[in-house]
């Protein structure tokens, strides 16, 4: 994906856009139109002519000004509309190719630095549509077009007006790019700086507090926003600047077109069209003002579209698994094994890291349904790796078929959409518990849900805590590790994996408590689901093992 893909992907169509287009035309010729139009009925006005004369200007002065405002509304509501449409669809697509590069592929990126890109950088370029195509399309148009209407009355006030125009748009953008210019490139990395504090400071609190280091965060994060205050005053001085040179170019265009027009008036064009000729520039420059805003937002936009173009189209490690271009992940499921054919057959599989020697090696086995492997190893060993390359999150080596299929034929989604991961640290939102059940099934009922709950032994904690709308907390805070492991598992009932894994379900849990809890989990998965048991400890006795592989 290239800065030119994502500045695409951000744009909506010519047909959404061009409503807010011609809107904005039309907001802000009635802007000029108005200042012009009232400075000529006010001249007209003192030569005390019949009053006949004048209704059409007052009518004309009525009706651009109820029109700029009316325009101008509807243009937001047009323009914002489909900015804001297009983004969603960003959005999604860049969350969509983060997907295969989190286990690994840009782990030299640090927290706050993809955060910011992916929330920052990717809302920014909603501005690309609204405050660079658009204001650039506008002012232009809305400047020639006045531009030739004076020339109608006067070619050497037009000549004047176009002159000073091309000067300031000169000098505007060279400074404002000569001094917002490093501002520019500096902005995401302090944006990014203090995200990373922030999320030490939230995330790692009772650490920090129990080794009493909690005014050194302070000042890291004191350090980083005034940082990213003296890149934002920067590119607040070049704003000032820029509007300074408006005002002076509306000032100066005004004036030399008094001074060499004056000899015409009343002999070429009449008084109050010369009055309306004289102003009208105050009118254009804050239309052209436009230009430099929009020149300045380009820089910006196109910082942050190369960092999401960075992020999200750099070339990925052989280690890491890419969907062919015509893999649709909605429609790639893996389809029912034949029957006599096992869910999971692996043959002489091997693993590995981005950059690093494979973990897994040699391995096989297969799996039916209603079977139960045990995978068990010491920390370090590759159980966790295992359960990521079957979960289709790290390349493989030798073969991996599904139903008799090699997982390469079927995109990630297709094989997340078969084999289920409970994962060792499962992620809960902060949100009620029907929503942390709900996106494994977004249809689900809540008499589902409860049944899910129910299955995995947490019915009576669920109504202990008054239903589904109670709280998790934050990353899980406010339920146990056993707990936790269960929600985890009920989306997984939810999702009705015909292949489940438990990767290290009993981490961290008492030996009593996890003998109990294992049980539980084993229980809950429906007879005809083939489980992979990835785990350390020993399975508790009264279990039935299909197959056990130490690592």
């Amino acid at each position: 994906m290239s800065v030119d893909t994502v500045l695409q992907r951000a744009t909506p169509s010519r047909r959404a856009a061009l409503p807010g287009q011609l809107l904005g035309i039309l907001s802000d010729g009635a802007a000029v139109g108005l200042l012009a139009l009232s400075l000529w009925l006010i001249t007209r006005s003192g030569a005390q002519p019949p009053i006949l004369h004048l209704t059409f200007a007052i009518v004309g002065v009525r009706a651009l000004a109820i029109g700029r405002a009316a325009f101008r509304y509807v243009e937001r509501l047009s323009s914002h509309d489909a900015a804001l449409h297009q983004l969603s669809k960003l959005r999604a697509s860049t969350f969509t190719a983060l997907v295969p590069r989190v286990p690994g592929a840009i782990e030299s990126s640090r927290r706050g630095e993809i955060l910011a890109t992916f929330v920052d950088d990717v809302d920014q370029l909603q501005d690309h549509p609204l405050r660079v195509r658009q204001p650039l399309i506008v002012s232009i148009t809305v400047t020639a077009l006045t531009v030739a209407i004076i020339a109608i009355a006067s070619p050497l006030a037009a000549a004047i007006l176009a002159g000073v125009l091309v000067v300031a748009l000169i000098v505007g953008a060279t400074l404002s790019k000569r001094i917002a210019g490093r501002s520019d490139r500096e902005l995401a990395g302090a944006r990014s700086a203090l995200t990373d504090a922030l999320l030490d400071r939230f995330g790692s609190a009772s650490v920090l507090a129990a080794f009493g280091a909690l005014g050194a965060q302070r000042e890291r994060i004191q350090a980083a926003e005034a940082r990213l205050a003296r890149v934002q005053l920067t590119r607040t001085r070049a704003a000032g600047l820029t509007g300074a040179i408006v005002a002076l170019g509306a000032g100066l265009s005004s004036v030399a077109i008094l001074l060499a027009v004056a000899p015409g008036a009343g002999a070429s064009f009449s008084v109050p069209v010369f009055a309306a000729i004289v102003v009208v520039p105050a009118a254009v420059f804050d239309v052209f003002a436009q230009v430099f805003a929009a020149l300045t937002a380009r820089r910006t936009v196109e910082k942050s579209a190369e960092r999401v173009a960075q992020l999200t189209a750099g070339e990925l490690p052989p280690e890491i698994p890419v969907d062919a271009d015509d893999a649709d992940a909605t429609d790639d499921v893996v389809p029912s094994a034949a029957p006599g054919i096992p869910l999971v057959e692996v043959t002489d599989l091997s693993i590995a890291h981005p950059g690093s020697e494979p973990v897994i090696s040699g391995l096989s086995f297969t799996l039916r349904p209603a079977e139960l492997l045990v995978i068990t190893g010491d920390s370090g060993s590759g159980k966790s790796t295992l359960a990521l390359g079957l979960s289709r999150f790290l390349e493989y080596g030798g073969s991996y078929r599904l139903g008799g299929v090699e997982a390469r034929e079927f995109s990630g989604a297709g094989v997340r959409s078969f084999v289920g991961l409970c994962e060792q640290q499962p992620h809960l939102f902060n949100t009620d518990l029907r929503q942390n059940l709900k996106f494994a099934k977004e249809d689900a009922t809540d008499e589902e849900l409860l049944a899910a709950l129910e299955r995995v032994g947490l019915s009576e904690w669920v109504r202990e805590r008054g239903g589904l709308d109670a709280s998790v907390g934050e990353r899980g805070a406010l339920v146990s590790g056993g707990q936790m492991q269960r929600i985890s598992l009920a989306r997984v009932i939810l999702a009705d994996f015909p292949v489940v894994i438990l990767d290290e379900p009993t981490a961290g849990v008492d030996k009593l408590v996890a003998d109990r809890l294992l049980r539980d989990l084993l229980g809950a998965i429906a007879d005809d689901r083939a489980v992979i048991l990835i785990t350390h400890t020993e399975v508790p006795a009264g279990i039935p093992i299909s197959a056990r592989i130490a690592l």
